[in-house]
């Protein structure tokens, strides 16, 4: 038995001593010696064909394809990497503090924030003409805001022509046929009378009026002017005394008990909206008052200037009780804001923040061991916190969230490396030779044309501030924001001006202003975004006469905002449009 023993140790210590013959000719002799090839060349490192990032100076295997390492000799420059591919190793993934998120398919939700006027419903709107010529006698109803009932008289008309046809039909009625008078006879009788009862009612006598005047013996001049519904009188137009011609309108009624809530809605944010959706509606004059009301109509004829539709809320107008007196909850043209939550089915999405949209979209993609890989999406909706993502980005892939920025500066320095060493840039967005990534020289016409147009519509949008003009500034707001996805598409191949392009189109969608303390606010972060831009566009001979102002008190105009508000002029002198009037050449120009 011990014999045997002995026996086995030997040949275990012979497998051993074979073994590491083997691995020292196949991985080299020395700890950090690396192995040369059987002609003499030195293996410089390991990498993955599949995923060039992956790099050992040992052999082995891809850490995220499992296929084996292959080697790379001296003299070879090994596999190289996508073009938009950016490798960080661990230090710097924390030190620009690289965050990511999974793509997902979730509900888009996005609230869209509204403003507009408390109309009323005008499918109960009656306005009161006078049936001939004739002259007002008496007025029981002298001003506007009455709350009328139906059948109330509003006022005695008098009337020669009136007059004549109250006559024809009680000389008819009074009229008496002969005994055995035949029915062909007695149907003539009362096909006269039915005519002459209809060429009352024509003329706006109600059956109330005819049964009172068939108990008549003879006819009046004077007739009583009824109201036709129960309502609000919102205009009078005569005064006792007051002749008036046939067709004249004297009265106008409203039925206040439903009003009507419309606001514009932008043809991109069209997509989301639905009939039956919930609007919760605000009112500055009723202040803690909410209304939860869903959406009855939507308009499908679009505004050619705004590009909007008008969308309509069915609100109940309750009669409240103030000092013993009764009148309507909501008032007639007041201004009110509402809120509409969306929600989308399931659709692709990721964060908002993860999108670079600065010319043609990009985000970054995580595909391991601190590489991220440069893709191209198409998008769809935004909602508040997401966007849905069409196509470039798979689900369950992770996205760059935080950090994305650096990582495109990056890869943009890698392009411009692989440019200087005679390979082609990585960029696609550079489709114009007009333009480069340093700077802005040599802007092509449309290019400019385009600047030039923006630049105007962003003065005059401050111009109409400053004259304290708020109707003027919702007339210009519409296309300053249509204009903007034209300007991204122009001079979004020039990398200099990204920036500022990006804090345009999050800054970009102006409201409806009710007035001018909205207005300013709306205006201000537009304006600061703008002046961005105007000030890499007057490095160049086209826009240098461009002039950009600052006012240094904005604070006092502008709650919460910060002490400095810049804006874009085209000519002087200085107009504040943060003051207007109140203080219209504070200020000083920012020079180049």
């Amino acid at each position: 038995m011990k014999g045997k023993t002995v026996l086995a140790l030997a040949l275990v210590a012979v497998i051993a001593g074979g073994a590491g013959w083997f691995a020292a000719q196949r991985f080299g002799r020395g700890h950090g010696e690396k192995p040369a090839q059987s002609d003499g060349r030195k293996i410089l490192y390991y990498q993955s064909a599949m995923h060039p990032w992956i790099k050992s100076d040992k052999p082995g295997r891809c850490t995220i394809c499992g296929m084996e390492l292959s080697p790379v000799y001296e003299g070879e420059s090994g596999f190289q990497a996508a073009e938009g591919l950016v490798t960080l190793g661990s230090n710097s993934m924390q030190v620009i503090n690289v965050q990511t998120e999974i793509a997902t398919n979730r509900p888009l939700v996005r609230t869209l924030s509204v403003a507009g006027v408390i109309d009323d419903d005008d499918t109960k709107h009656r306005r009161m003409s006078a049936y001939a010529d004739g002259r007002i006698e008496k007025l029981f109803v002298n001003y506007v805001g009455a709350e009328v009932s139906a059948g109330q008289p509003l006022a005695v008309f008098y009337s020669p022509g009136l007059l004549a046809l109250e006559s024809e039909y009680l000389t008819l009625r009074s009229q008496k046929l002969p005994n055995g008078a035949s029915a062909t006879l007695q149907q003539e009788r009362a096909r006269l009378i039915e005519a002459a009862a209809e060429r009352l009612r024509r003329l706006g006598y109600s059956d109330a009026q005819m049964a009172a005047l068939a108990k008549k013996e003879s006819a009046d001049a004077r007739t009583q002017i009824l109201a036709p519904m129960t309502g609000t009188v919102v205009s009078r137009n005569v005064y006792e005394g007051q002749y008036v011609k046939e067709g004249d309108v004297l009265f106008e009624i409203a039925d206040f008990g439903t009003m009507w809530f419309q606001f514009d809605a932008y043809e991109r944010d069209l997509a989301w909206l639905r009939a039956g959706q919930q609007v919760e509606i605000t009112a500055p004059s009723l202040p803690g008052k909410t209304f939860t009301v869903p959406i009855t109509f939507i308009d499908p004829n679009l505004n050619e200037m705004t590009r909007s539709a008008k969308v309509r809320v069915e609100l109940t107008n309750s009669i409240v009780e103030e000092d013993g007196r009764k009148r309507r909850l909501l008032y007639h043209k007041m201004y009110a804001d509402g809120a509409v939550k969306l929600t989308t089915p399931d659709v692709l999405a990721v964060p908002r923040s993860a999108v670079l949209s600065a010319g043609e979209p990009v985000v970054y993609v995580a595909v391991g061991d601190g590489a991220y890989e440069q893709r191209k999406v198409k998008l769809g909706r935004r909602g508040d916190e997401f966007v849905e993502v069409l196509d470039g980005v798979k689900a369950g892939e992770r996205v760059v969230t935080t950090g994305n920025l650096l990582i495109d500066a990056q890869a943009q320095l890698n392009a411009t490396t692989r440019s200087m060493d005679g390979k082609a840039p990585r960029s696609a967005d550079h489709t114009s030779t007009s333009t480069n990534s340093a700077g802005l020289t040599g802007l092509s016409e449309t290019q400019q044309s385009i600047g030039r147009e923006f630049l105007k519509l962003t003065s005059d949008l401050g111009a109409a501030l400053a004259a304290d003009d708020v109707k003027k500034f919702n007339e210009i707001a519409p296309r300053v924001h249509a204009i903007i996805p034209k300007l991204i598409d122009s001079l979004g191949a020039v990398k200099a001006l990204r920036p500022a392009l990006q804090k345009l189109e999050e800054s970009g969608h102006l409201e409806t202003s009710k007035d001018l303390a909205a207005a300013r606010k709306e205006f201000l972060a537009f304006s600061m975004a703008a002046v961005e831009l105007a000030k890499q566009l007057r490095t160049t001979e086209a826009f240098k006469s461009t002039k950009i102002f600052n006012c240094p008190m904005v604070d006092r105009a502008i709650r919460g905002a910060g002490k400095n508000g810049a804006w874009v002029q085209l000519e002087g002198p200085l107009r504040n449009p943060y003051f207007g009037a109140e203080m219209l050449d504070c200020g000083n120009e920012v020079k180049p």
